[in-house]
C-alpha cells in the first residue's frame, strides 16, 4: 500500500537533509519519564553517539552503553565527560550481551537489527527483579493506521525539523557506519511476539515511525 508519491518522498528527504533532526532523541524524556528517579545499573543497548546513556547517568550509580558500530561509539565517549558514569563497549548486543543483572534496560532503534525474541529473551533474563525494559523500535507499515501514522507524520516531521533548527539549514548529526536495515516485522507480528516472551508488556504505536515498548520486570516473592 503506497500513499506517497516517490515526488512527495523526494521533496520530503531533502527537506529532511536540510533540516535535520534526532527521530530518536525525541523520545528520550519520554523514556525517562518510564524509570524511576534513581537506580544503580543501567544498560542501553544500540547506544549510538551516548545521548541517552548520558541522560541515564543523571539518575544512575553505572550506566553500560553498548553498540556494535566502533566508529559511533568511539565518537560517544569523546562527548562524554569522565564524571560520568558511563561505560562503551563495541559488541554484539545478543551473542556477546554483557553480563550482570541491570534495573533498567533502554534500547531504541535498535531491535530490528537483532533477532527479536531472543533479544527479549536476554532483556528478561538480565533484568534486576523490579527492574524496567524501555524499547522505542521501528515496524514495518502494513494496516490502514500504520499507514496514516506515517500520513499524520509528515507534517509533523517537518514543523520539529524547523522549529528544532530554527528555521536555519543545519548540518546533520552524527551518524552510524554500521549497516543499517529496514524493519521487517510489522506491529501487529511484534505485539505477539513481545506479549509471548514478557507477559504484561506494554506497547503503544507513536508518531515519527516509531512504536514503543515498556515491561517492569516482576519484584521477587
Amino acid at each position: 500500500m503506497k500513499i506517497l508519491s516517490p515526488r512527495v518522498l523526494g521533496a520530503l528527504e531533502r527537506f529532511n537533509a536540510a533540516y535535520p533532526w534526532d527521530h530518536n532523541a525525541h523520545y528520550h524524556r519520554w523514556i525517562l519519564r518510564q524509570l524511576p528517579r534513581r537506580f544503580d545499573h543501567a544498560l542501553d543497548i544500540g547506544s549510538g553517539s551516548g545521548d541517552l546513556a548520558r541522560l541515564l547517568a543523571g539518575r544512575a550509580a553505572a550506566v553500560k552503553a553498548v553498540d556494535s558500530d566502533p566508529v559511533i561509539t568511539a565518537q560517544a565517549r569523546k562527548l562524554t565527560p569522565a564524571a560520568l558514569p558511563v561505560t562503551y563497549t563495541v559488541a554484539d548486543a545478543v551473542a556477546e550481551f554483557p553480563s550482570g543483572s541491570y534495573d533498567v534496560i533502554t534500547c531504541v532503534a535498535a531491535i530490528h537489527h537483532l533477532p527479536f525474541v531472543q533479544a527479549l529473551t536476554c532483556f528478561r533474563r538480565h533484568l534486576a527483579p523490579g527492574g524496567v525494559l524501555v524499547v522505542v523500535g521501528l515496524s514495518r507499515a502494513r494496516t490502514p493506521v500504520d499507514h496514516l501514522l506515517g500520513v499524520a507524520s509528515i507534517p509533523a516531521n517537518a514543523a520539529m525539523g524547523w522549529l528544532k533548527n530554527r528555521g536555519r539549514p543545519s548540518p546533520r548529526p552524527l551518524s552510524m557506519t554500521a549497516p543499517v536495515r529496514s524493519a521487517d516485522m510489522t506491529f501487529d507480528d511484534i505485539v505477539r511476539e513481545a506479549g509471548d516472551t514478557l507477559p504484561g508488556v506494554r506497547l503503544r504505536r507513536r508518531l515519527f515511525w516509531r512504536y514503543t515498548l515498556v515491561w517492569d520486570q516482576p519484584r521477587a516473592a
